[in-house]
């Protein structure tokens, strides 16, 4: 029984080896350090090394992949550890079992069949024995035994050891489950530890959003109390992007841009989320600012002085009517008064640029009027008044204001082409 089974161990053993070789990830031979540098997790592990590199430091995604990256790497040294335990401990006992043990058994068997078959053939021939035949066949018959015992001493080792070989098999259970044991609890406490860090990060974000408040639909004081700034987010953002990416840009303000982005745009200033580069459609900018401007629960110039914008841009004489403008400007909360001068100065500045955006101080106060002034009225009567005469009437008070910016803004006041030179520095804040 014994010896019908070294064949089919040789068989297995070689089989198995080959099989097992294929399942392999890394090079044979190599310490730890290297096998993990070829590994296809060591490669994701630095792929995600390089990708949260580009997220800001607030950023979800950026933290997740840190992590992630950090776990990946100790995968990939796990993964190394254990193909090198297995080489060591399984493929090398398999290779020399199939490749030199086996072998040899097989190799003494074969020799002592034919020897044994050729000594038979020759006796059936009626070999005529001489006497100094006697001594030859004395010598065969000696060479015969010989190894016919080293076959049954090879046998009886095979017997003794098959115990062992069969461990080469459990062995390799043993070590892919102490392997993806080993893994398993791993990522299960890092997932955790994952899931808690990512839990608080989404709160804190929310906390900081929420220290914000909301942007779009609220009210300028309110905005600017909760976020600490002078200038509304809407506004400075939104004038920043434009002086990058809009000054000659024909007609800002009138063309309107893709709904999708100007939600998207209008998504990431109320979550106080932004990244000038995602947003490089202008008309798109310009769409938010109007968008924040119109959707304020009062303009930006206020229901209060309504008629005092109109009564001021009635009057006839220029000089008269810019100190018109002078006393109903000092009459607007200091909130108001600051946003309108920034947003009026930077609309001065994109009127210098006309011969190319076509958008002088009157194409302008007609787009962005009825956006800053409107009667104090609810529903669809506010809505008919914006398109209404009281409309054309808005433009006699926002052409000048973007007209003569410099003189109704005097405390502070730069030049349009200096101030956009100063929100480039962003240094505007301290000027104006």
């Amino acid at each position: 029984m014994v010896e019908q089974r070294v064949e089919p161990a040789k068989k297995a053993a070689q089989v198995i080896h080959k099989k097992l070789l294929g399942c392999l990830q890394s090079q044979l031979g190599l310490d730890t350090e290297r096998r993990m540098k070829k590994l296809p997790l060591m490669l994701l592990s630095v792929s995600m090394a390089e990708s949260f590199k580009d997220f800001d430091a607030d950023s979800s995604i950026r933290k997740v992949l840190e992590m992630c990256c950090f776990m990946e790497n100790h995968l990939a040294k796990t993964l190394a550890e254990f193909e090198l335990k297995l080489e060591k401990e399984v493929l090398e006992p398999l290779n020399k079992l199939s490749e030199e043990d086996l072998p040899e058994i097989l190799k003494n068997k074969k020799q002592f069949a034919k020897l044994t078959m050729d000594w038979h053939n020759a006796l059936n021939k009626h070999f005529v024995v001489s006497c100094g035949s006697f001594s030859l066949l004395h010598t065969v018959d000696m060479v015969i035994h010989s190894l016919q015992d080293q076959y049954s001493a090879d046998l009886y080792h095979f017997a003794t050891k098959e115990e062992a070989y069969a461990n080469y098999f459990i062995r390799l259970l043993e070590l892919q489950a102490e392997h993806h044991k080993n893994s398993h609890d791993f990522l299960e406490r890092n997932i955790t530890e994952l899931k808690e860090k990512f839990k608080a990060h989404l709160t804190s974000m929310a906390t900081t959003n929420n220290s914000r408040g909301k942007v779009y639909g609220e009210p300028l004081l309110t905005h600017l109390y909760d976020s600490g700034r002078e200038i509304a987010v809407p506004i400075q953002e939104c004038v920043h992007m434009l002086l990058h990416t809009g000054m000659r840009e024909e007609g800002l303000f009138r063309l309107a841009a893709a709904a999708s982005v100007v939600k998207r745009l209008k998504s990431s200033l109320d979550g106080g989320v932004m990244n000038h580069s995602e947003f490089t459609d202008p008309h798109a900018v310009a769409g938010a600012l109007k968008s924040y401007l119109r959707e304020l629960p009062e303009p930006l110039m206020t229901f209060e002085l309504y008629n005092d914008w109109f009564q001021a841009a009635g009057k006839k004489e220029l000089t008269d009517k810019l100190e018109q403008f002078k006393i109903v400007l000092k009459k607007l909360p200091s909130e108001n008064y600051n946003n309108l001068r920034y947003l009026v100065q930077f609309l001065s500045c994109l009127s210098e640029q006309q011969a190319v955006n076509r958008m002088s101080p009157s194409n302008i106060a007609i787009v962005l009027g009825p956006n800053l002034l409107w009667p104090h009225m609810e529903g669809e009567a506010a809505l008919l008044d914006m398109a209404s005469a009281s409309s054309v009437q808005v433009v006699a008070v926002v052409e000048p204001l973007i007209k003569y910016s410099s003189s109704l803004f005097p405390e502070g006041t730069v030049p349009p082409s200096m101030f956009c030179l100063l929100v480039f520095r962003g240094g505007v804040l301290g000027v104006l």
